[in-house]
């Protein structure tokens, strides 16, 4: 039950994470691995599948963005918003495996559902950088503590 609990916190922190709020899913996952707490591959999916489902979220967002933007409780400043769309305009869907990415990562994945991007190909793309972070944090701690 204990592992069980480890994977819901990983899979709420990795959530919390990706959407408009702060929270730091990598320190989650460390602290697990350090403890020994899980098999390091199924953390890598459940973070994955939480970081990418936060994503989503912010997709969503994105596609009522104009509505949304002149509120004051809106976490996307129009600067950051602004620069993601110019990102996103000029290199496309090739910037959602980026998703990841402090500030921006957010900003970008509002972008992609303010400009109507498929909802699969979000998923494929954002989930995939996601995936090759978690994976790289794996690795490194298994190679630091190696």
């Amino acid at each position: 039950m204990e592992v069980l609990a480890s994977y819901g916190a990983l899979f709420v922190s990795a959530f919390l994470a990706a959407t408009l709020l702060p929270a730091s899913s990598e320190l989650v996952l460390l602290g697990l691995l350090a403890a020994g707490r899980g098999d390091p591959v199924l953390l890598v999916v459940v973070a994955t599948v939480g970081n990418t489902a936060g994503s989503v979220v912010n997709w969503a967002i994105g596609r009522g963005v104009e509505v949304l933007h002149g509120r004051r409780w809106f976490p996307v400043s129009r600067e950051h918003y602004e620069k993601a769309g110019r990102l996103f305009r000029r290199y496309g869907l090739w910037t959602l495996p980026f998703a990841w990415l402090p500030v921006i990562g957010d900003a970008l994945t509002v972008a992609a559902g303010a400009a109507r991007v498929g909802l699969w190909r979000f998923v494929v793309l954002v989930g995939f950088g996601k995936a090759a972070r978690y994976a790289a944090i794996v690795v490194g701690h298994a190679w630091a503590t190696g």
